[in-house]
């Protein structure tokens, strides 16, 4: 790609909206609400928002300096700054590889659903055995599957700013007004059970706000230290090249610190947005069991039901619910195939039609291995980290919890003690903005975050 007609974002409003979209995915929306109301309610929100202006800011502006300062995808930056360290940005190139054809399957689950409800068909989606028959079936997940990779291929064959910007523009803020109602929505919830027992919404709140300090000790604040850890090392979409591929489209006169400050209050509050969603609403209709479910279970299983339980507004609601979660589903997966897209113009020199054709072929093949995954090829493995999957579950294992720590590592390596932070510093002030967390990010990088991301990736391997 001719840096000199590099395509960059309008402005600093088009790259905080673009980043925050990829940002804001599911892992926001069925993760988060799942671990803080596992870990303590308001325990884990407190040490989420410390990681989250420490250990995230870190690894989010290194990432975005590396793209500004090399106008390079993450294949190709890294090589850039120092030859020898060209293989960590084939890994980095590796992960949006790999994590692109799965997340667009679980895409498609979000168009069924949205469908389904779209119809006046939630009820059918609250039956009992009904997500499982979808996944299992041999057509329907792939053409769900193929809507979902079309809409994320239309926008990245738009470009830069006709097509990530402009849909991120439009998309964003449509993404939070269907967040604010039905969270508004969700605290007005109250059910009676057939002994009389009422739960209300507010109550719900209350599990996710209030701090819950019992059985505190070391190892409760450790375990929902490194469930914090995990949860907004995923969610910033760090460590997969997505950020470095933005950063390259920034202009230099944008202000870093400030965009970056932006993406991490639009990440963090769209999470917990996304737990004044769903937890005051699964608890008021299926209590603090209902809470328990994560992941997929917990968006197309027990919330359906709970739509189910709403009356004729729940179809309302659910519809709404997944018209949010594709919209944050979409952006989040455009930026991951913008990230290999803008690598295979970078190192191959191709036009963004062929490179956006090519990657879109390759995932969807892998996509539809998926897909078979929960029928012809189905069998179950076990996972160093004590999960039990098959394909899709193999994949994110390797792409998340493996070579994503092992990038980021290697980042922090790189910059930390090769390069030295002050090129990130350096490039984050050279307009002559002020960078308040400047001591913080030198210690961040040198050492607590290789420490931290170490003990991830141990974890991962099961050894902690």
């Amino acid at each position: 790609m001719d840096k000199k007609n590099r395509n960059s974002f309008t402005g600093s409003l088009g790259f905080v909206l673009a980043a925050a979209g990829s940002a804001v995915g599911l892992g926001n929306i069925w993760r988060f609400p799942y671990l803080a109301a596992r870990d303590g309610g308001g325990l884990f929100i407190l040490i989420y928002l410390i990681l989250a202006l420490t250990f995230g800011f870190t690894l989010l502006i290194t990432e975005i300096a590396i793209g500004r300062k090399t106008k390079e995808s993450p294949l190709t930056a890294y090589g850039k700054l120092r030859k020898e360290w060209r293989p960590l940005g084939i890994v980095a190139c590796i992960v949006p590889m790999i994590i692109l054809p799965y997340y667009c399957v679980i895409g498609g689950w979000v168009v069924k659903y949205f469908l389904v409800f779209l119809t006046g068909r939630g009820a059918e989606a609250a039956a009992d055995g009904y997500f499982t028959s979808f996944i299992t079936g041999t057509s329907s997940p792939i053409i769900m599957m193929i809507i979902f990779l079309a809409l994320t291929m239309i926008v990245v064959l738009g470009g830069v700013e006709k097509g990530i910007e402009s849909f991120s523009k439009i998309i964003m803020p449509l993404l939070v007004v269907l967040i604010l109602v039905i969270a508004g929505f969700s605290l007005t919830i109250s059910h009676t059970e057939a002994d009389g027992t009422v739960r209300t919404g507010l109550q719900g709140l209350g599990i996710l706000l209030i701090p819950d300090m019992s059985e505190l000790n070391f190892q409760k604040i450790y375990s929902t230290t490194m469930d914090a850890m995990g949860q907004l090392f995923y969610s910033l979409s760090v460590a997969m090249g997505i950020m470095i591929a933005y950063g390259s489209y920034m202009k230099d006169e944008t202000n870093m610190a400030k965009s970056v400050g932006q993406i991490e209050i639009f990440d963090t509050a769209i999470a917990f947005l996304a737990g004044v969603m769903i937890i005051p609403a699964v608890y008021a209709f299926m209590g603090r069991e209902g809470m328990e479910a994560s992941g997929p279970g917990l968006m197309f299983i027990s919330l359906p039901k709970v739509f189910l339980q709403m009356g004729k507004i729940g179809n309302v609601i659910g519809c709404l619910f997944f018209a949010m979660v594709l919209f944050a589903a979409t952006t989040s997966a455009v930026s991951i195939l913008e990230a290999i897209v803008a690598s295979f113009m970078d190192e191959f020199h191709m036009e963004r039609t062929k490179a956006t054709v090519l990657e879109s072929i390759i995932g969807l093949a892998l996509a539809i291995l998926v897909c078979l995954g929960y029928n012809k090829l189905y069998f179950e493995v076990s996972l160093p980290n004590g999960a039990v999957g098959q394909i899709l579950d193999i994949m994110d294992y390797i792409s998340n919890n493996l070579l994503m720590p092992i990038v980021a590592i290697g980042t922090c390596i790189l910059v930390g003690w090769v390069l030295k932070p002050q090129v990130v510093i350096d490039e984050a002030t050279k307009n002559g903005e002020n960078l308040s967390r400047k001591g913080l990010l030198v210690v961040m990088l040198r050492y607590i975050a290789p420490v931290m991301l170490l003990a991830l990736l141990l974890k991962a391997l099961g050894l902690i």
